[in-house]
């Protein structure tokens, strides 16, 4: 059995006791065990602050660009092993490894190019300077320079390589060593990525550690200069926020959590039209796609109550198709749940909204391709119908993590359907699909306070765009209310989020000379 090892303090280690066991969600065969018992965190840190960030900090963004290129490549070098991985410990079939997995190198890569244009300089000015007194010379510039703690990253199990990737992209962009610990119960990737990563060389000594188990007591080290992001359920979000260490330190937070996300189909959609299908594809899509474990898959569809049986109808017709099973099997589409906890929830969420939804298709009996007896975290896709959604309350406020979906009727009316997305209480993302621009423009400002990105579909991008489910690194990740309150990505805008911003005052010409804004 494979043992997951932690890479801290420059050195590979394994715990001394208490080891978890990784089992493979399609079989629950035991794959591998990890272990942090014995490490020293406090040391883990202190190496990344003092050897890693003066490493980091030294290097201009244009090479820190390059070890991110170097980064990227070597996943992609690496891509088939991890896909493997990935549908054995991940329950992913090959497709949804692949997006995973390319997601995380596609993102390193753009965080290459953005070194590479920022070039030789070690700090960014933020926005233009500012006469401060009544002579021209008096002058000031925001600076965003990195902070001299370590980057600590949780992730969470569903993308074991793009959320590793995608945090590590921005901090070491912006000069701050990085921590990654990964969702145990399938970090089985990202150890594999881990070790890709030292292997290259090409990071700074420091620059990069991983905590291959449970993070004991890292986070009663932090200090006000270290950083922690965070991707997973509200309320362990909630329980990092409070902890005193974090509050004590005023540690900057990041934090993406649950989020009940909604399609929107306008009133104007005709049946057959490019809209109308690409509504379908793509919320077919993000309740298949990872088996639904994805923080962008739709939870909440809603559909004009004029074309809602249609709508139901026809997604229940193609969700029907998707086989179920072996995630290592071409045919299948849904692969299982990453863990038997994760299968216990979703089973009790479905039942929650059942009770005030009735159950399309899901419910009963279901084929499992390529899987023997009861073996494995299967789900089938499950589409609920809520006859009445303003009497209901699970449906906006209990995410189910899995290939679940409630088809909820408006009236077609955009300040109607804005109020019934508005009760998820904040989104990551939140799509409208549309030809309308009279329709768009009235529910789009109501949207945008309650959302951190909101995706419009119609027929002029019909098929020219990846959907809404798809995180990417040019646009925001993150939303406000019960999905966290963070923010990611953005291009530059990532690199914010590990940098102090501090107001330089002064002479102008001295000022500009030493920031090199005068060449």
């Amino acid at each position: 059995m494979e043992r997951i090892e932690s890479y801290v303090a420059g050195a590979w280690a394994f715990g001394s006791d208490k080891a978890a066991t990784l089992v493979n969600p399609t079989t629950e065969e035991p794959i591998a065990e990890a272990s942090t018992e014995g490490i020293d965190f406090a040391r883990a840190l202190d190496h990344a602050r003092s050897v890693g960030g003066p490493a980091l900090r030294a290097l201009t963004f244009a090479q820190r660009g390059e070890i991110l290129r170097t980064l990227s490549r070597a996943i992609h070098a690496s891509r088939d092993a991890l896909i493997e991985a990935a549908i054995q410990n991940g329950g992913n079939t090959r497709s949804d490894a692949k997006f995973d997995i390319d997601g995380a190198s596609g993102t390193l890569a753009h965080y290459a190019d953005l070194g590479k244009q920022l070039g030789d300089t070690r700090f960014l000015v933020d926005g233009d300077g500012v006469q401060l007194g009544r002579s021209p010379r008096f002058f000031g510039y925001h600076v965003l320079a990195p902070r001299s703690g370590a980057a600590v990253h949780i992730n969470a199990f569903n993308f074991p390589a793009w959320g590793l990737a995608e945090k590590a992209a921005c901090a070491l962009l912006a000069g701050m060593p990085v921590v990654s610990k990964p969702a145990t119960s399938t970090a089985l990737v990202a150890y594999r990525i881990a070790k890709i990563f030292v292997d290259t060389g090409a990071l700074p000594p420091g620059a990069f550690s991983f905590i291959g188990g449970s993070p004991g007591d890292l986070l009663e080290h932090l200090g006000g200069q270290d950083v922690l992001a965070f991707t997973g359920s509200a309320d362990t979000g909630f329980t990092l926020r409070t902890r005193p260490s974090i509050a004590r330190g005023s540690v900057r937070v990041n934090i993406e959590a649950d989020s009940l996300n909604t399609a929107v189909l306008g009133p104007d959609v005709t049946q057959g039209s490019d809209t109308f299908r690409m509504f379908l594809r793509e919320v077919y899509r993000d309740i298949t796609q990872k088996a639904g474990q994805k923080c962008t898959a739709v939870r909440r569809i809603l559909v004009p109550a004029s074309v809602a049986s249609d709508v139901r109808d026809e997604l229940a017709s193609m969700l029907a198709e998707a086989k179920v099973g072996d995630p290592s099997r071409d045919e299948v589409i849904v692969g299982p749940l990453a863990t038997a906890s994760q299968l216990r929830d979703a089973r009790a969420g479905i039942g929650k909204l059942a009770a005030e939804a009735k159950i399309v298709l899901g419910d009963g009996p279901f084929e499992r391709v390529g899987v023997s007896g009861d073996k494995g975290y299967f789900v089938p896709p499950t589409l609920l119908h809520c006859a009445d959604p303003d009497a209901a309350r699970a449906v906006h406020e209990h995410e189910v993590f899995g290939p679940v979906a409630t088809l909820l009727p408006y009236e077609g009316k955009a300040e109607r359907a804005a109020e019934l997305v508005r009760r998820g209480g904040g989104m990551l993302v939140g799509s409208v699909y549309s030809d309308d621009r009279a329709f768009v423009g009235d529910i789009l400002f109501d949207l945008l306070p309650f959302h951190g990105r909101v995706y419009l579909g119609s027929e002029k991008i019909a098929d020219q765009t990846p959907g809404p489910g798809t995180v990417l690194p040019q646009s925001v990740h993150g939303g406000p209310g019960r999905a966290g309150g963070g923010e990611e990505l953005g291009g530059l805008r990532g690199l914010a989020f590990y940098s102090q911003r501090t107001a330089v005052q002064g002479s102008r010409p001295v000022i500009e000379a030493i920031l090199e804004l005068k060449k």
